[in-house]
Order: C-alpha cells, then sequence, then structure tokens
C-alpha cells in the first residue's frame, strides 16, 4: 500500500514433511535477494510488523503506492466516506492521529498463513483457527510502536482497524470491514462468502463476462473473480479464499500473525498456529458449546494489547466453561496439541519439536518481538532521548534479525 512496504507470495508447499524448513529456505533466499537489490539504493530489508522508527510526515498522501489496484482500492473507500480517517490507540502512552488517506495502514505488515483446507472440513478449520489465534499471537506480537509512542504489544491489530474503516461517523453502528468475525461458522465457506456480500458494499466494482453457471455445467471451475476481487476488500483475521487454480479449491487465510522478528521465528510462528488449528478442529464441535464465539473475539484483542500478560477465557472439560486463565500459563499445553496437530497431519516429529521447542524456550523466557523492543528501548532511554533511542534501538533490532537467530536470544545493550 505504501511505497516503504514489499509484499512478498512464496509458492505452496506441501503440508508434510518438513514444510516450514522447506519455507523457510525459500523466504531466506527471497529476502536475500530482496536486500541485495535494496542495498544497490542504500537500504535493507526488515522483517517487523510496525516499523517503529517511522513519523507522521512517513504516511501522508505522498507515500502511497502507485501500483492501480491500490489507488483503485484507495478511491472506493473514499467514494463511502467522506471524513478523514481518524486513528485513536490508548496503551502505555496514546495516538491520536488523522489522515485524509488510508496510508496510515501501510505501517502495518503483516505474516499471513494460506492453508488449503477441504470444503467438508472448512467450517471445523475455520473454527479452530479463530480460537487459535489469540494464544498464538500472545507469543508472536512484534508491532508495539507506532510514531514514537508505546502502544498495543501488537499495536497493528488497533491500527489496521481504524486506518482503513470506510465508514462514516454516522455509520460506526454498522460491521466493519476489519473484524474478527460475527460469529462461529456453521456451514462452511459459503456462508463467510454470502456474510461478506451481504454486509458490505463492493469497493471495486469490476464485472468480468465469465457465466459461472454455464462454466459449471461445462463441468469447469469459475474464476468467481468479482467474489475472489470482494472478499479481498473484507479484512476479516481469518478469511476463506477461492480460487479456480488446480482443479478449484479453498483456502483459510490466516492474517493474524506480524512479520518478523526473524524467518525462523515465522516459521516457529507458523508451526504453532498450523498446529493448533489442526488438532484444534477435530474437537471443535465438542469446545464451541463451551465457549460462546464472543470470548474468542474478547481474547484475540486482549492479547493484541496486552500480550503474555493477557488473560483469556478458554473452553473447559467440565462446567463451568469458559474458564479464565493467564495466556502465559496455557501454552504449555497447547504446544503439546501443535505437536500433535502437526505430525497427525504428516509433519515430521523432528520438524514439529524443532520448531515448537522455539516458540517454548520463547514463552518460558516471556520474550518476544514486542518485548524485546520495549526492554531495548527503554536500556537506551536511561542515556538518550526517545527519538534517538528509538533509532539505536531499531539499529540494533534490524542486526540482531540479519543474523538470523532468535528473537529470544536476542541481547539487551546498554546504551
Amino acid at each position: 500500500l505504501d511505497n516503504f512496504n514489499l509484499e512478498y507470495n512464496s509458492d505452496p508447499v506441501a503440508l508434510q514433511g518438513q514444510p516450514f524448513t522447506n519455507l523457510g529456505r525459500q523466504l531466506e533466499g527471497a529476502f536475500a535477494e530482496i536486500g541485495a537489490t535494496a542495498a544497490e539504493s542504500g537500504g535493507q530489508v526488515a522483517l517487523v510488523g510496525v516499523l517503529p522508527t517511522l513519523v507522521e510526515a512517513d504516511l501522508q498522501a505522498d507515500a502511497m503506492t502507485q501500483l492501480p489496484r491500490f489507488k483503485a482500492l484507495a478511491a472506493g473507500i473514499r467514494r463511502i466516506r467522506d471524513d478523514p480517517f481518524r486513528v485513536q490507540i490508548r496503551g502505555e502512552e496514546e495516538v491520536d492521529i488523522s489522515c485524509d488517506e488510508v496510508t496510515m495502514e501501510g505501517a502495518n505488515t503483516a505474516y499471513q498463513l494460506h492453508l488449503r483446507v477441504p470444503p467438508g472440513r472448512f467450517a471445523q478449520v475455520f473454527n479452530a483457527a479463530q480460537l487459535a489465534s489469540a494464544p498464538v499471537l500472545a507469543i508472536a506480537c512484534n508491532s508495539p510502536i507506532f510514531l514514537g509512542r508505546k502502544l498495543w504489544q501488537e499495536t497493528r491489530v488497533a491500527l489496521f482497524r481504524q486506518a482503513i474503516d470506510p465508514r462514516r461517523e454516522a455509520d460506526a453502528w454498522r460491521p466493519s470491514r476489519v473484524s474478527f468475525g460475527s460469529g462461529w461458522a456453521r456451514r462452511g465457506a459459503l456462508e463467510l462468502f454470502e456474510e461478506a456480500v451481504a454486509l458490505h458494499e463492493p469497493l471495486l466494482p469490476v464485472v468480468g463476462d465469465e457465466d459461472a453457471v454455464q462454466c459449471v455445467d461445462r463441468g469447469g471451475n469459475p474464476t468467481l473473480r468479482e467474489l475472489r476481487l470482494h472478499i479481498g476488500t473484507v479484512w476479516s483475521w481469518n478469511r476463506p479464499v477461492y480460487d479456480a487454480a488446480d482443479g478449484g479449491h479453498l483456502r483459510l487465510e490466516m492474517r493474524t500473525l506480524p512479520s518478523g522478528p526473524t524467518v525462523l521465528d515465522m516459521m516457529a510462528n507458523s508451526a504453532f498456529l498450523c498446529g493448533l488449528t489442526l488438532d484444534l478442529a477435530k474437537d471443535i464441535d465438542r469446545l464451541l458449546p463451551a465457549i460462546p464465539f464472543r470470548f474468542a473475539q474478547e481474547n484475540f484483542y486482549s492479547v493484541a494489547e496486552h500480550g503474555l500478560d493477557a488473560t483469556v477465557c478458554w473452553p473447559s472439560a467440565s462446567p463451568p466453561s469458559p474458564r479464565r486463565v493467564r495466556v502465559a500459563d496455557l501454552l504449555p499445553q497447547l504446544l503439546r496439541r501443535a505437536h500433535d496437530g502437526l505430525v497427525n497431519h504428516g509433519i515430521a516429529s523432528d520438524e514439529a519439536r524443532r520448531h515448537l521447542d522455539l516458540v517454548a524456550a520463547r514463552a518460558s523466557s516471556r520474550v518476544n518481538g514486542s518485548r524485546w523492543q520495549l526492554r531495548q528501548l527503554a536500556e537506551l532511554e536511561l542515556s538518550m532521548p526517545r527519538e534517538q533511542a528509538l533509532v539505536e534501538m531499531f539499529k540494533r533490532y534490524l542486526s540482531c534479525s540479519a543474523g538470523g537467530s532468535p528473537v529470544h536470544t536476542w541481547p539487551i545493550d546498554a546504551g
């Protein structure tokens, strides 16, 4: 969306054997090539959820990319919303800023996973991902600072919701295009597509000449271009994706994780999220009656704000359910479930263990990307002002990230 952000789409890997190792190698190769190109212009690649050294001038209208798709998207949002976009986030500190364009959303950098799901299992896997998102995000937070302010542990969640919301103030009662959803899925992907079409008007009113019914009658797979385009403008944190490729298939797009701090950290997060989702899915019909949807939603936003210090509601095998538990105390049992989920779906046991052990080490040391940034910043602010400390902190972040070691092993250096 903004000129300082790059989006890289990987090739798919099979969810068997060593998928996270294979995907990690692919990403490392891509980032090395991108980094070499950036270096020719004096730049470098930063894997981070929100760039902590951004200032307000970096997010004005001239920051927007000239790519036609994003220009059309911005125009579609502006057609619905006449008011400036206001971002107001209260955390440890506070930010209150307005902008006439959607460029503040460009401060966010996500690491998004697509999981191919059989149509008949989509509701179970989708609901499991909704439940798994909060505890996995807690250990993966990497966006604690925006415009020099210490805000949420995963500020990206609050920023995204406000920075691209096309609703006018008078229409705030309408559902947001950026949401955690409105309830558990009961019938599969179709109801989620139907909901997105019913609740939100098109931002990009592009109409093709394909007759989808005729295509199906001839035994083909329709592209459903209009639907796919529309779903791409409804930003649920977990959302369905239809693709006509490879005989036609459904994917679950999991959008909750931030970029970084390293490829190794992102692969560990991938293993945790995929494994936990797959394991919860087999029990989800039993778990759902024990946790109303609103608790899963509250869990997600609580974790985004408080990270590993959050308390969540989690379904219990015996009444009363759900029960409140510190998310940090919940992680060990969920890591065991994630291991079972991976191994039972064909991932090598050593592959699962190697990546989940990194998450376990992060949990035991209570250090994720956000905590490291905040601790290093606090150390530097003992000897220098905030603006300088942010620059110095991020220099050290970039150095450690380039080294490739997981974030829980990074040192905290004095100013």
